[in-house]
């Protein structure tokens, strides 16, 4: 049974329709990357899978159970939205440490995930001095507090250098490896071409691709395909047309 599942959801913002029927799957042990352009719904979609948005029609589970209806959800699923805010005046311990309190998480894992994302030294520091990319592995590390099962990573190499994008890449096949399912929107094809095992591409709120990355990408680099489908471009610089 997949972990992560939407069966033909469906979400209208007024006469905008932000997601139109979409299904997808993710299974235990792969990494399913997340793509689309700028307003395409991808993250009107991880929004519905974690409860955060009502949709008009279709269902997200986690584990064959909406988020909403898990008991401890934080140990089933660790997600991290962009633009995730944290207390400026809390310390990246502090933060963990009522995160935990709140999810009812092992006190113990605090050390652990601080360590995973790289953040040891850091740990006693205010949130409001740390970088962007600081501030995306203190996201991480929150994700992974409750040890879960899987994972929705919302454009997660934001400001991370290129050191920290090949860490990142490296937690995320980690992960992968011990069975976790792991769903990661991203805008940064390249690097998603190396880190995923399945690609899911949406565009105007549809689902225009969903392939295994090996046969996505065995004629074509994942850019090219992308743009292709999204935008109707050739990788001769022409166009195309693409049938939805």
């Amino acid at each position: 049974m997949a972990l992560i599942e939407a069966s033909a959801l469906t979400k209208r913002f007024g006469p905008v329709l932000a997601v139109d029927r979409l299904s997808l799957r993710v299974e235990p042990g792969r990494v399913v990357a997340f793509l689309g352009p700028n307003g395409a719904g991808k993250t009107t979609t991880l929004r519905m899978m974690l409860g955060l948005v009502k949709p008009d029609a279709g269902s997200a589970t986690i584990n064959g159970v909406r988020y909403q209806d898990l008991a401890e959800p934080a140990h089933v699923i660790g997600a991290m939205l962009e633009a995730e805010s944290f207390h400026p005046g809390r310390t990246a311990r502090n933060h963990l440490r009522l995160r935990a309190l709140a999810i009812r998480a092992d006190a113990g894992r605090i050390d652990h995930v601080l360590e995973v994302v790289g953040l040891t030294a850091a740990a006693d520091r205010r949130v409001g001095g740390f970088s962007l990319g600081m501030r995306q592995r203190l996201g991480l590390a929150t994700a992974l507090l409750g040890d879960p099962d899987a994972l929705i990573l919302d454009e997660p190499a934001n400001g991370l250098d290129p050191e920290g994008v090949r860490w990142l890449r490296e937690l995320v096949r980690g992960m992968a490896a011990r069975g976790a399912a792991v769903l990661i929107s991203s805008h940064i094809l390249a690097e998603v071409a190396q880190t995923a095992d399945d690609v899911v591409i949406l565009d105007h709120g549809r689902l225009v691709r969903a392939a295994p990355m090996a046969d996505l990408t065995a004629t074509s680099a994942l850019e090219d395909v992308f743009l292709q489908l999204t935008t109707g471009t050739s990788p001769a610089g022409g166009t195309t047309e693409v049938s939805r």
